[in-house]
């Protein structure tokens, strides 16, 4: 699994031009599964992201993270962070999980992000044409990719 968790004042996803969900303070979480993944994969980003000290101190240090921020979290799935592109010029997105695969992990990590969190998190529309929006708070941006974990 990758991810890309971007501290966030403010975002938001639209899809046909009707705002579906929107969140204040916290984290934007762009999530793509891969074919190998699994459950175990699940369990160790959401425990990372849930764990991040990216959050300001009463110091102006980030060191907290966002169980202790109160922030909320807005998880949208995006098959192109596995994009393959040392060839030519179009993408290639073989190593991104198809649907059947792709949905239950997806699943498991928002309720795995929920339980970690203690509250509901926000998401987009698995399969949609989004538009998100938001304000990135630092900017403070972070990628991480399970199968570099060790």
């Amino acid at each position: 699994m990758r991810a890309v968790i971007q501290r966030i004042n403010k975002a938001s996803v639209t899809i046909n031009e009707k705002t579906k969900t929107s969140i204040g303070k916290g984290l934007l979480v762009l999530v793509s599964i891969e074919i190998k993944d699994t459950g175990e994969d699940v369990d160790w980003l959401c425990k990372k992201i849930v764990q991040l000290r990216i959050f300001n101190d009463e110091n102006g240090i980030m060191n907290i993270p966002i169980t202790e921020a109160g922030g909320e979290i807005l998880a949208i799935s995006q098959f192109t962070l596995h994009a393959k592109t040392k060839k030519g010029n179009r993408p290639s997105y073989i190593r991104a999980a198809k649907p059947d695969v792709a949905i239950p992990l997806y699943e498991k990590f928002v309720q795995q992000l929920e339980q970690l969190l203690g509250k509901e998190v926000q998401t987009g529309e698995f399969g949609a044409y989004m538009k998100v929006e938001l304000v990135n708070d630092g900017p403070v941006t972070i990628f991480i990719d399970t199968k570099r974990k060790k």
